[in-house]
């Protein structure tokens, strides 16, 4: 959770340094009861001063703990889940932006699909955690008390404590959160013993069954053999048997050889008769086939005499049509072979041809005429542009400064605009709502942003006008082989400048 908060809020996340502490000193009033801002309390006692100083010092001080290392898991999961409880209870307009979205989610869903949301918002928006502690104060008052007075209960569990004294921020809660986390982690290696010891009796007992089972198996193997010695001298004398009986069906075999010679014999005086039968069967054959193309003959010259009928019936039709052409007057076709050849049509311009028209690389005009192409896509890549227009700010306020001048452009010009930015280094998803009008990607894992754009290009079919706004030279010849049209940085700065 400390990891999603590290990058700076934009404009709408980011309150004065008054308001962030204001909430810690309301955490410390129980519910409903007035908060002091010190200087009534100053009017009435008159000589409490230094009691008011001692309070503002104990507020500083909860207000300046922190945690020296990540919320631990069990505590983070609590507060997770007393957040997405008491989300549906609070108004849409009190909700952060980002989780606005999820204010209609059940508190089972919102605690699985809006924990990472959740727990920003928490460590970011002091206002939104103060609320959250006020709906724990109102369910949990005895534990709040107890938290604000500086005592713990000695029955609750730890991680209820820690998770109600980081939302409450009562004094020492960051020993709390820390200590429950120790808490956590000693417990569950206690269970992680005590599970490692049950599974070594387990596996002791199966130690012990699988010996068991392995003399019995070897008993029995003793038997098996014992049972194969006697079966094999039973074979030993089914095959003298068999061998006797081999020399006899030999026997058989040899008269039977004699039989055959004399089939065959047999066999090849009646194969001589049935050739001479086929013999007169060809001859047969022929006569039937003389008979069928003399049948074929007739055949065709009856056809010759319907092809002419035929031949004399389409001269009629295709004179009729004629005689319909003339009479209705219908024009002759205009479209010929060569209308259908693809080829570049005098007053059309491709991405390629503006630059043939003398404007300079930084002229923005350039880019007005670029953009003016018909169903053109211009593909940004953003951190090169940023870093080389403004590359002092910090990378939020980089991307918010780029997104919000090409919003206007696209809002102007109606050309689809894709924004690219690197995120191969990026810890945790980025949480924006990219601008109207506006396609904001991030590189995958293990890939660059100048790789993701050769991606989009190559997306693109085949002759639509692609602009890509890139310095990067290697960039521009990649997208410049897939048929875009690269144009410097600069350009795209100067254009945004214009008013």
């Amino acid at each position: 959770m400390v990891d999603a908060a590290k990058e700076p809020a934009g404009p709408q996340g980011r309150q004065p340094a008054v308001d962030a502490q204001a909430p810690d000193a309301a955490e410390t009033a129980p519910a409903g009861a007035p908060v002091s801002d010190g200087t009534a309390g100053t009017e009435e006692s008159g000589g409490d001063e230094p009691a008011a100083e001692q309070a503002d010092g104990r507020a500083a001080e909860r207000a300046a703990e922190k945690l020296d290392r990540p919320l631990p898991e069990g505590v983070r999961r609590r507060v997770v889940g007393l957040a997405a409880d008491a989300l549906g209870g609070l108004p849409p307009g009190e909700l952060p932006q980002t989780l606005r979205q999820y204010a209609k989610f059940t508190p089972a869903r919102r605690a699985k699909y809006a924990a990472t949301a959740l727990a920003a918002a928490l460590e970011s928006e002091p206002a939104f955690r103060v609320r959250i502690a006020e709906r724990l104060r109102l369910g949990q008052p005895d534990l709040v008390k107890a938290l604000e007075s500086g005592s713990v209960p000695g029955a609750a569990d730890p991680l209820d404590v820690a998770a109600a004294a980081y939302l409450v921020r009562s004094a020492g809660w960051s020993r709390l959160v820390a200590e429950a986390g120790e808490e956590a982690e000693r417990a569950g290696a206690e269970g992680a013993a005590a599970e490692a010891a049950r599974l070594v009796e387990k596996l002791q007992a199966e130690l012990a069954e699988v010996r068991s089972a392995a003399r019995a198996d070897l008993d029995r193997q003793r038997s098996e053999s014992e049972d194969v010695r006697k079966e094999a001298d039973s074979l030993r004398r089914k095959l003298r048997s068999l061998e006797s009986d081999t020399r006899r069906a030999q026997a058989e075999t040899r008269r039977l050889g004699a039989e055959l010679e004399a089939l065959k014999a047999q066999s090849a005086a009646e194969r001589s008769a049935g050739e001479s039968e086929a013999r007169r069967l060809r001859h047969r054959i022929s006569e039937l086939e003389n008979a069928v193309e003399q049948g074929r003959r007739s055949a065709r010259e009856g056809r010759s005499v319907e092809d002419m009928r035929l031949r004399l019936l389409l001269d009629t039709v295709l004179q009729s049509a004629q005689g319909i052409q003339r009479e209705l007057a219908l024009p002759v076709s205009q479209i010929r072979p060569a209308d259908l050849v693809e080829a570049v049509v005098p007053g059309s311009a491709s991405p390629h041809d503006v630059a043939r028209r003398g404007l300079a690389e930084d002229d923005p005009a350039l880019l007005d005429q670029l953009l003016a192409i018909p169903q053109v896509h211009l593909v940004v890549d953003g951190y090169n542009v940023t870093k080389t227009g403004y590359p002092a700010l910090p990378l939020e306020q980089q991307r918010i400064r780029l997104l919000g001048g090409l919003a206007m452009l696209a809002q102007r010009t109606q050309a689809e605009v894709t924004c690219v930015f690197d995120g191969q280094d990026l810890d945790v998803p980025v949480i924006m709502a990219p601008p109207r009008g506006v396609r904001v990607r991030f590189s995958r894992t293990g890939e660059t942003a100048d790789e993701l754009i050769r991606r989009l290009v190559r997306a693109e079919p085949q002759g639509r006008p692609v602009v890509v706004v890139s310095t990067d030279r290697e960039v521009a010849d990649g997208v410049r082989k897939a048929g875009a049209r690269p144009v410097a940085s600069i350009l795209l700065l100067n254009r945004l400048a214009r008013p």
